[in-house]
């Protein structure tokens, strides 16, 4: 049987799809990023020694259609992915966020830095989810947690068990799913 495509998109680092890829061994059929000045971040070397595509800071639903026409039945991966999809896309496509924060407790943390919200709230159990994706931020269903006790942990190490926990999950998710 063959494997599944896969496709990913990051605004950050694409450290996590690297890290995700290594556990696996296998890279994603194709990366995506955006625009973004240089000064404001600094792309994995282990993403740039693989290959991605750039898209427009801000795509638009063609940029979208011309780059995953080749990929008409991929699963696509977001990963500090900070675009909106477009609602035509999350329909034809099958596609999942990771998100850092528990909003399956706390509604309220979907959006942008769920865990510095969390963290300044002194909330007392925090987590990671994966979910579907749909036209609505953080909107779509779950399909897996972790949570964990924040109770005296630093900001530091709230950032650095969220990622641990957010790793585990996509590992599990996609090794099922590929």
């Amino acid at each position: 049987m063959e494997n599944k495509q896969w496709v990913t998109f990051f605004s950050q680092t694409g450290a996590e799809i690297a890290d995700i890829a290594e556990s696996l061994g296998r890279w994603p059929d194709r990366i995506y990023t955006n625009e973004r000045p240089e000064d404001l971040r600094t792309v994995d070397p282990r993403i740039e020694k693989q290959g991605y595509f750039i898209l427009p800071n801000k795509p638009t639903l063609e940029d979208y259609e011309e780059f995953l026409i080749y990929f008409p039945k991929a699963l696509i991966t977001l990963h500090g992915w900070l675009r909106i999809m477009p609602p035509e896309i999350c329909e034809k496509f099958e596609i999942y966020n990771g998100h850092p924060g528990l909003i399956t407790e706390y509604p309220e943390l979907k959006g942008k830095d769920p865990q510095i919200r969390a963290f300044e709230g002194k909330y007392p159990v925090a987590g990671a989810v994966i979910h579907k994706v749909v036209a609505g931020v953080d909107e779509g269903r779950v399909l897996m947690e972790e949570r964990f006790n924040t109770h005296n942990l630093k900001l530091d190490d709230l950032f650095r068990i969220l990622r641990d926990r957010s790793l585990h999950m996509w590992h599990n998710f996609l090794h099922k799913v590929l």
